[in-house]
């Protein structure tokens, strides 16, 4: 049975895991280097209430996860924030994004955050139709933005406005 709950210092082993199987693997993300649990977390200490990181577990294993992280450390942004999903490789389409997805959502509406922006590399069009199907709308492309496997990506800016 899959849970979806607030993540702990101890998950972030597992939590590195994956978002490196991204990094190597997928445009999900532009880090280009994996990280170390250490690397992350740092990461991991600038997240609380307001900034939450939630897992998927599934038989104790944390199998995805969910962050939302601010848009800038300039104060006029401070209702807003960006959300990033991670889903352990072999394990996506499978419909863990979109309860990750729905439960990191209400913990920024919960935290009184006003908007979230997603950033989406093309190619990630099963992302975007799950963003969209969300509530999310597309605000702009974002053209040759980032260079990753040795192509020049696009990247696809959605937002949501909390009601």
């Amino acid at each position: 049975m899959l849970t979806i709950r607030k993540a702990t210092i101890r998950d972030l082993r597992a939590i590195t895991g994956i978002y490196n199987e991204a990094v190597l693997h997928t445009s999900a993300t532009f880090d280009t280097a994996t990280k170390t649990v250490e690397e992350q977390r740092v990461w991991f200490d600038h997240h609380g209430d307001k900034l939450p990181v939630i897992v998927a577990e599934e038989e104790k294993q944390v199998i995805g996860w969910a962050g939302l992280s601010a848009w800038s450390d300039r104060r006029a942004y401070s209702g807003t924030a960006e959300a990033s999903l991670y889903i352990k490789e072999g394990l996506r389409g499978k419909g863990t994004g979109r309860m990750l997805s729905g439960a990191i959502l209400k913990a920024g509406k919960d935290a009184g955050l006003h908007t979230i922006i997603l950033r989406i590399a093309e190619g990630n069009d099963a992302s975007i139709t799950l963003a969209k199907s969300l509530g999310f709308k597309e605000i702009g492309i974002m053209k040759e933005v980032g260079k990753k496997f040795g192509k020049l990506l696009d990247v696809t800016l959605l937002q949501l406005i909390y009601d």
